[in-house]
């Protein structure tokens, strides 16, 4: 279903409104979920999530990585979770571009290493100005110690536990070993939701309501 929804864009803040996206459908291993994508023509803003038909009691999911097979154990991340590796002290948290999405542990892993790439560069190039800062070797010193633990987890040779902590309670990790648990007070206070976490849940209800009455 595609449709105009009358909200402005919480980025820009055009009002002429919002392009909306929405399609049901069940989704292997994980049940009937709402793919909800909403679109700013004005300044070309973007989100999207993967809302389940049930079950949004803020959670963490937790799952301890530990074999090169747990690599392959499939997540749900939807747009308002923040994504942790606890031992490495690693974490992603929702900002205005945030976007959910369907992966695996590996993938997860993939995209905390395009960033530790990515600041790794930036510290090579001013590293190799007249004057090197300390604080930009020990940054290198630091992201190769993060980049040999997470090469050790790719081959079954560390460990690091993944969670997966959402307000909106749109995450899973599959896997009998995963831990759920509710958030607390604390920490649903603190985790940032991501700017447009109501617009794409009414979104969907309307969506799910819609598909109902045809």
């Amino acid at each position: 279903m595609e449709s105009t929804i009358a909200h402005p864009c919480i980025i820009c803040g055009q009002e002429q409104g919002l392009q909306m996206f929405a399609h049901t459908e069940d989704i292997p291993y994980f049940g009937e979920h709402t793919q909800v994508t909403l679109s700013c023509n004005s300044c070309g803003w973007r989100q999207t999530d993967f809302i389940p038909s049930e079950g949004l009691e803020p959670t963490c999911n937790s799952f301890l990585i530990s074999s090169e097979d747990d690599l392959t154990v499939r997540i749900v991340r939807g747009a308002s979770a923040t994504v942790r590796l606890v031992e490495a002290d690693l974490e992603a948290r929702p900002g205005s571009h945030s976007t959910g999405y369907v992966s695996n542990i590996e993938g997860v892993l993939n995209r905390f290493q395009d960033v530790i790439d990515m600041l790794r560069r930036q510290a090579i190039l001013e590293s190799n100005a007249d004057e090197v800062s300390e604080e930009a070797m020990d940054t290198i010193v630091a992201l190769d110690e993060l980049d040999a633990h997470l090469a050790a987890l790719r081959v079954g040779e560390g460990e690091d536990t993944l969670e997966l902590l959402d307000p909106s309670g749109h995450s899973i990790i599959l896997s009998e070993s995963t831990i759920i648990r509710p958030l607390s007070g604390d920490e649903i206070e603190d985790l940032p939701m991501g700017p447009a976490a109501n617009i794409l849940q009414l979104s969907a209800d309307e969506s799910r309501r819609l598909d109902a009455s045809e």
